[in-house]
């Protein structure tokens, strides 16, 4: 009998997993269940080029539309899937239908986190961004001269705001921490950058936080903590993301901050699959288990758990990497930084071309490089051999970075 491979989730992920089941001859049949009504696509572009009008739409998927009816792919979009019964082996799907699985793939991705509930959070003109429609709606208010108002000092956050500015809005930022990236960088990459978005008319309201939002049909003005009134035409929200892991923890897989899963991304029951950023997933290279929000993150799981249901014997670990743009800026990071005691700066932030390095003791554990990309490539081999690096001259980026090892 044909076995059947479900994948539950239609992202970036997910189209690579029917990519490379299809690559490596999976025999049986392939169905790809959807909750958006696109096929799978890219979303790093949704806060940049595509929010700018710079890519089309047709751009963004990981396949064309061709290449799922070429590889003989049944595909259910607008479907989600709402729960799961092992004992049948069969999804629940919010159709009232069921769909039988022999092997299961769970891309369930995350959701946007949401602000507490305030009030006027009700309005029309509040936006969060996750997805194309999303965008969409977004793209509507970016108008030359309005008031944006964006929540949140991270990626998505600074990535819109510097669209934003090039589209001529007047743009504000309001972040309740005490620099922007905080999360992910260190204090003199936020200084950078908080440089650039005011040199390019961005008002960073750090330390901030909001009381709700005011309008009668449509927002008008943020409310900040003080009282005071922010004008506003729209607001953006960007505050982090939530892992999607309702309907896996309900069918009893272990889930932790994610979807529990080994280095074959298998979960806790051996028929099913977990990949992408749903995920909490151990690494051999970095010595221990997390959950990435990361495009690359999501391709090399994808690609691990398609091998394996394909009988090989493929084990997930990878150095992690992001990137962000931002006005002629590219952000590479490789690594994770947490638990760093020392960070090094290489070249001079003026230039507009440094890295700064993350160091425990003297191995090295992260770069984020500023359209620096020989260190970003030079430091995941080092990363990944934990390399001991030479202290002293870390700081001079006339020697290459792989030359400095101690």
């Amino acid at each position: 009998m044909t076995e059947r491979v479900v994948i539950a989730g239609a992202g970036h992920a997910a189209g690579q997993a029917v990519a490379t089941l299809r690559q490596k001859k999976w025999p049986g049949e392939i169905v790809l269940v959807g909750e958006e009504p696109w096929l799978p696509y890219q979303r790093p572009p949704l806060s940049k080029k595509f929010l700018a009008g710079e890519l089309p739409a047709e751009r963004l998927y990981v396949k064309p539309p061709a290449f799922y009816d070429d590889a003989s792919i049944t595909v259910k979009l607008e479907t989600r899937v709402d729960g799961i019964d092992r004992t049948t082996k069969s999804l629940r799907l919010n159709d009232g239908g069921a769909l039988g699985y022999d092997r299961l793939i769970l891309a369930l991705g995350a959701r946007t986190r949401r602000l507490p509930p305030l009030p006027g959070s009700d309005l029309a003109g509040l936006h969060y961004l996750r997805n194309v429609q999303d965008v969409q709606q977004i793209r509507h208010g970016l108008v030359e001269g309005r008031n944006l108002v964006i929540i949140g000092a991270g990626y998505i956050g600074l990535e819109v705001a510097a669209v934003a500015c090039r589209l001529g809005l007047h743009v504000t930022v309001i972040e309740m921490q005490d620099r922007v990236m905080k999360r992910v960088v260190a204090p003199p990459v936020s200084a950078f950058y908080e440089r650039e978005h005011r040199q390019h008319g961005v008002n960073l309201m750090l330390e901030t936080g909001i009381r709700g939002f005011r309008g009668h049909t449509q927002v008008d003005g943020v409310v900040l903590t003080d009282g005071s009134i922010l004008a506003a035409d729209l607001v953006v929200t960007g505050i982090g993301i939530v892992p999607n892991t309702e309907i896996a923890a309900a069918a009893g897989l272990e889930v932790a901050d994610g979807i529990v899963v080994d280095d074959r991304c298998r979960t806790s029951d051996e028929l099913i699959y977990a990949i992408g950023d749903c995920t909490m997933h151990p690494n051999r290279l970095i010595g221990r288990s997390v959950r990435l929000e990361s495009v690359q993150n999501a391709l090399e799981q994808a690609r691990t758990a398609a091998a394996n249901l394909c009988g090989e014997d493929a084990r997930y670990a990878e150095i992690p990497w992001f990137w962000s743009d931002q006005y002629d800026l590219k952000l590479q990071i490789a690594g994770l930084s947490q638990g760093y005691d020392r960070a090094v700066l290489r070249g001079d932030p003026e230039s507009r071309s440094f890295s700064c390095i993350y160091l425990s003791g003297s191995r090295i554990l992260a770069v984020d490089a500023v359209n620096n990309p020989k260190d970003f490539l030079q430091s995941k081999r080092l990363i990944a051999d934990r390399t001991s690096m030479n202290v002293e001259k870390l700081a001079d980026a006339g020697v290459e970075l792989k030359n400095l090892a101690a």
